[in-house]
């Protein structure tokens, strides 16, 4: 905003990438109405499934019950430790009835390696237990059955509903966020808010892939310390562009990571 012929930019945002990002929406102080923020982020949202069409939970399952296993073992740890660690762990406990007479000292040992295994375990067993003794056994599919369970909050519960179940779920994890929050779609800290805030933006039947989607952009594109900002073909609809990254494409082209780096570097530079 120019006010007095000078630049009155946010306060901690640098005159520079104000400036350059001025066009992109950065820091500007115009009032975004209801519609056109909707309207943005189904831009961002078909952005995305043209980045990523083939985009799905990358932890390996084949039952709500490994699903649900494998979401819990998956706090604090990658989904690629908890994929090596599931086999053995699936073949010794193959169902609720297994971890229910199973001890905490030896699920500890299967799943040592996905961190807080003192903790992990615990739930597990308790988690055995309680699908068992309230549920016959099965998984329940619904959020208030999900969230009662030892281990399962809301981002595990809308995992398992997405991906095991088919029932339309927006996952709260780390990445989407941080880029929930740096798109401008939202300014809520609360996973639950920012959940509840990106339902009203964008449609349900979009809601699972959507998640996967942008957790995939911020492990490819929307790093939490540097952004690939000048390779990004979100920018123009980024609230956060320039300011998370550098905005010379050159730059920024060596942080794009993974396989779809070139469908990514593409359609930065106006692909379809």
């Amino acid at each position: 905003m120019v006010r007095g012929g000078q630049i009155n930019r946010p306060c901690g945002l640098p005159y520079r990438r104000y400036v350059r990002g001025a066009r992109y929406g950065v820091g500007m102080a115009t009032t975004e109405t209801p519609l056109a923020k909707v309207r943005r982020a189904r831009r961002i949202s078909r952005a995305l499934h043209r980045a990523y069409p083939d985009a799905k939970a990358e932890l390996n399952f084949d039952n709500p019950y490994q699903m649900v296993v494998a979401t819990i073992l998956s706090a604090q740890c990658t989904d690629r430790r908890v994929n090596t660690v599931t086999p053995a762990l699936f073949q010794r406990f193959p169902g609720p009835e297994d971890l229910d007479n199973a001890s905490v000292e030896e699920v500890e040992e299967y799943i040592r390696s996905t961190g807080f295994y003192h903790n992990k375990a615990r739930n597990l067993v308790s988690l055995g237990h309680e699908l068992v003794a309230r549920f016959d056994g099965a998984v329940p599919d619904t959020m208030a059955d999900l969230v009662s369970l030892p281990g399962v909050g809301r981002k595990t519960a809308n995992t398992v509903l997405g991906n095991a179940f088919g029932k339309p779920g927006i996952t709260v994890d780390t990445h989407m966020g941080r880029l929930m929050r740096r798109f401008g779609l939202t300014d809520a800290k609360d996973p639950k808010k920012v959940e509840q805030d990106v339902a009203q933006l964008i449609e349900k039947k979009r809601w699972t892939p959507f998640s996967h989607e942008v957790i995939i952009h911020g492990r490819r594109v929307c790093h939490s310390r540097k952004a690939a900002c000048g390779a990004c073909f979100l920018a123009k609809d980024c609230r956060g562009f320039g300011v998370w990254g550098p905005t010379n494409p050159d730059e920024a082209e060596k942080l794009v990571k993974g396989p779809e780096r070139d469908r990514i570097l593409d359609l930065a530079l106006g692909g379809h």
